[in-house]
């Protein structure tokens, strides 16, 4: 009974976990209104600036926290080394 009950509930998240994955970008590698697409540089700042960005998307429709008119692997990689950057990467971790 208690296997059943394990086995429903890993299920449940499973499935709960499929449905909040991301989807593909379907304006990725396409230019913005003025013409730019954001690359390393410009997901590293949005990288490092989120915790601001967050807090001002919550009041304001017209801020956002990710660029979604980006270059793809080399944005989300800047994103994620900005990100990582500011709450001290994995070496605060291991102290």
């Amino acid at each position: 009974m208690r296997n059943i009950f394990f086995l429903v509930v890993l299920a449940s998240a499973i499935l709960l976990m499929n449905g909040c994955t991301a989807g593909p970008n379907p304006v990725a590698n396409t230019p913005a209104l003025d013409g730019s697409v954001a690359g390393f540089w410009l997901g590293l700042w949005h990288g490092l600036i989120c915790p601001i960005t967050f807090l001002i998307s919550l009041f304001t429709d017209k801020v956002h926290i990710y660029e979604v008119h980006n270059s793809g692997g080399l944005y989300n990689f800047g994103f994620v080394l900005g990100s990582g950057m500011l709450f001290g990467g994995g070496g605060s971790a291991s102290s």
